[in-house]
C-alpha cells in the first residue's frame, strides 16, 4: 500500500539580494495512515518550511522550488503531486484532505469572530450544508476535543479562552473536514505541561479514531517520545537521522541527535554545566561547569513576602461595586534568601506572573507587605522608587515584545544606564554596552543592529544584558527560557548561572516547566489557584512531591516516566 504522503528529493531556496539562499535540501520523508511521524530540530532547521510546502503555503515571490515532488494519496486513492496543483485544486485539498494546526492559536484565530463562527465557516467552505447543521457539527466537534460546555464556548471570542482551549478550537477546526493527513506545527510549545499532555493525548486519540496520518513538527524530544511512532531529525535544512522513536532515543547515531538528547535539563544535576549541541558537533563535551553554582549558606532574607493578596473584580453590580473576585494571589507568604535561586512553578493562571510583578512593585498588592532588605516597598515613591529600580530587574518571557523595534540593541541596553545616570558620557556607555554584549556571547559590532535581525535565543541574551548591566541585587526571570529550543535554552541557562556566580544576584525564576526549575533552583515554590501548594528544596520537591497537584505536574513532563 502506497504511503499517504511522500516527499521526494525536495529542495527549496529563497530569493535574496545576494542570490538564492537554501531552505531545505534533498528532503525525503513518508507518512502512512494511522502513523505519527515527528520532524524534529531547532528553529531554522527547515521543519516549518517543509510543512508549509506540503500545504503550498510558502510565500510565492521569494520562494522557489528547485527540484523534488510531494506526492499525496487523495480521497479517490489517486497519487497527486501537490507542487503541481493549481490554486483551486489546492483549495479543495486544504482543510478537507490535509489540515494544519499552527503553533500560536491566538494569531491563527480571528479576534473579531466567535470561536464557533470560525469553525462553522471552515465547515461550510468544504460542505454545502445549512448554517444550523454546521452549528450542530461545530458543537459536536467541541465536545470531541473536550472543551467544557461546548454550546457556551461556541459564542466565546478567542481572548476569553485559555491557551489550551484556543488550541482545542484549532484542533476542532482542523478535524472539521475529516482530513486523512494532519500537520501539527509546534502545537504545544507555549503550553503548560499538564495542558500539553492533554493536547498530545487528544491528537493521538483523534489520529487513531479517524485513521489519520500525522506529521508532527517540534523541537522538543520529550514530546517526540510521548507521541510519535517514527522521527526524523533535521539540521541546517537536511535530514540527518531517522528511525523508530525508541531506537532514536536509545541508540542515536548522528552527533546532532546526541546533542539534542543530552542538553535537556531533566538529565542533569544542579551544579553541572548543561551540554549544548556545539559540544557534540566535533568539539569537546563539557560535563562539569568550571563555575559550579552552589547555594549560599547565608540565610539572611533579601525579600520577605507577608500575606500578599492581589484580587481582581470578576463581576460588578449596576453601580460598579464588585460582586465577586478573581483571586490571582491569595494570602501568600515566603522569603527569598540572599544569593539563592527560588523557583516559582505552576500552570498558567495560577498567579505566578502576578506575584512576580507584585514583588517588583510593578503592581500594588491589595493587602500584605513586601519587604526588600527589610524596607516595605509600599513606602517607596517618586525618586526613591526610581532609585530602587536599579537594584531589582526583570527578564520577560518574550524578548521581542519587550524590546523597542525602532531602537538598536545597543541603545536599548544603554538606556537604563542613561536613565539612572550611572555612566557619564556616550562613549563610556557604548564601551560598557559592548563589554556586556561580549559577556552574553554576542559581538560588540552588534551594537547598531535592530531586534528583528536576531534569533529568539540572541534576543533573550540582549534582554538579559539590559537587565544585568545595572548589576542588580535581585532579578525576576518570568518564563525567560520557556519558548526557546532545548539547545538554546541550555545556552541561556548556562549564561544565567555563570553571571549569577560572577555578580552574586538573587533570582526568582518563574516557569511552568518543572524540569528547568528543578535544575536551576535551590528551592521551589509550587503555586496553584493563587496559593502556595508546596515548598521545599528543589530535589526534594521534584523527587518526593507531597501534594497531588505537584505529582500531576511532574508526571505530565513529556518523556519523563
Amino acid at each position: 500500500m502506497s504511503p499517504l504522503l511522500s516527499v521526494n528529493n525536495l529542495t527549496i531556496s529563497f530569493h535574496s539580494e545576494t542570490g538564492l539562499i537554501p531552505g531545505v535540501q534533498d528532503i525525503n520523508l513518508e507518512v502512512r495512515r494511522n502513523e505519527i511521524v515527528a520532524l524534529v530540530g531547532e528553529s531554522g532547521s527547515g521543519k516549518s518550511i517543509t510543512a508549509l510546502s506540503v500545504m503550498q503555503l510558502l510565500p510565492a515571490p521569494p520562494a522557489k522550488y528547485l527540484s523534488g515532488e510531494i506526492l499525496f494519496t487523495d480521497s479517490g486513492n489517486h497519487r497527486v503531486d501537490l507542487l503541481k496543483q493549481s490554486f483551486p485544486q489546492m483549495k479543495r485539498i486544504r482543510g478537507s484532505q490535509i489540515a494544519m494546526i499552527f503553533q500560536e492559536p491566538m494569531s491563527s484565530l480571528n479576534p473579531v469572530l466567535t470561536c464557533g463562527e470560525q469553525v462553522v465557516e471552515a465547515i461550510r467552505a468544504h460542505e454545502h450544508i445549512r448554517y444550523r447543521e454546521a452549528r450542530e457539527l461545530t458543537i459536536e466537534l467541541f465536545g470531541k476535543v473536550r472543551l467544557p460546555d461546548p454550546a457556551a464556548i461556541f459564542s466565546h471570542y478567542p481572548h476569553q479562552l485559555s491557551g489550551g482551549q484556543k488550541q482545542r478550537i484549532m484542533i476542532a477546526m482542523a478535524m472539521s473536514g475529516h482530513p486523512s493527513l494532519l500537520i501539527c506545527d509546534e502545537p504545544t510549545t507555549a503550553l503548560d505541561v499538564t495542558v500539553q499532555q492533554t493536547i498530545l493525548q487528544l491528537i493521538r486519540e483523534l489520529q487513531q479514531t479517524e485513521n489519520m496520518g500525522v506529521l508532527f513538527i517540534t523541537h522538543d524530544l520529550g514530546v517526540v517520545a510521548e507521541i510519535a511512532d517514527r522521527a526524523l531529525v533535521m539540521y541546517k535544512g537536511r535530514i540527518v537521522e531517522e528511525g523508530p522513536v525508541q531506537e532514536l532515543f536509545l541508540r542515536p547515531k548522528h552527533p546532532y541527535t546526541k546533542g539534542l538528547l543530552n542538553c535537556r535539563p531533566i538529565l542533569h544535576a544542579k551544579g553541572k554545566r548543561l551540554p549544548v549541541v556545539s559540544d557534540f558537533m566535533g568539539h569537546k563535551v563539557h560535563h562539569e561547569s568550571p563555575k559550579p553554582v552552589v547555594a549560599t549558606t547565608d540565610r539572611e532574607p533579601l525579600i520577605q513576602v507577608e500575606h500578599c493578596r492581589v484580587w481582581y473584580p470578576a463581576k460588578k453590580s449596576f453601580l460598579g461595586r464588585p460582586l465577586s473576585y478573581t483571586k490571582a494571589v491569595d494570602d501568600v507568604s515566603f522569603e527569598i534568601y540572599r544569593g539563592e535561586t527560588l523557583g516559582l512553578v505552576g500552570e498558567s493562571g495560577c498567579g505566578k506572573t502576578t506575584l512576580g510583578r507584585a514583588v517588583l512593585r510593578l503592581i500594588t498588592p491589595d493587602a500584605g507587605r513586601i519587604l526588600f532588605e527589610g524596607a516595605d516597598l509600599a513606602d517607596y515613591s517618586g525618586a526613591a522608587l526610581q532609585k530602587l529600580r536599579k537594584d531589582i530587574q526583570i527578564v520577560f518571557q518574550d524578548p521581542y515584545s519587550s524590546l523597542n523595534p525602532r531602537l538598536t540593541i545597543g541603545s536599548a541596553i544603554a538606556e537604563p544606564l542613561k536613565v539612572h545616570g550611572l555612566v557619564a558620557t556616550e562613549k563610556q556607555r557604548r564601551a560598557r554596552v559592548e563589554e556586556w554584549l561580549e559577556r552574553v556571547d554576542l559581538k560588540a559590532d552588534h551594537f547598531n543592529r535592530y531586534p528583528h535581525e536576531f534569533s529568539g535565543g540572541q534576543r533573550q541574551r540582549i534582554v538579559i544584558a539590559r537587565a544585568l548591566i545595572m548589576e542588580p541585587s535581585f532579578v525576576v526571570c518570568d518564563e525567560s527560557v520557556s519558548a526557546l529550543d532545548v539547545s538554546v535554552q541550555a545556552q541561556v541557562i548556562n549564561l544565567l548561572n555563570d553571571l549569577k556566580k560572577d555578580l552574586g544576584f538573587t533570582v526568582l525564576f518563574i516557569s511552568h516547566d518543572l524540569s528547568v526549575v528543578k535544575y536551576i533552583s535551590d528551592r521551589i515554590l509550587v503555586m496553584n489557584k493563587g496559593r502556595i501548594e508546596e515548598t521545599g528544596p528543589a530535589e526534594e520537591v521534584f523527587l518526593h512531591p507531597k501534594t497531588a497537584y505537584t505529582q500531576r505536574l511532574i508526571s505530565s513532563i513529556p518523556g519523563f516516566k
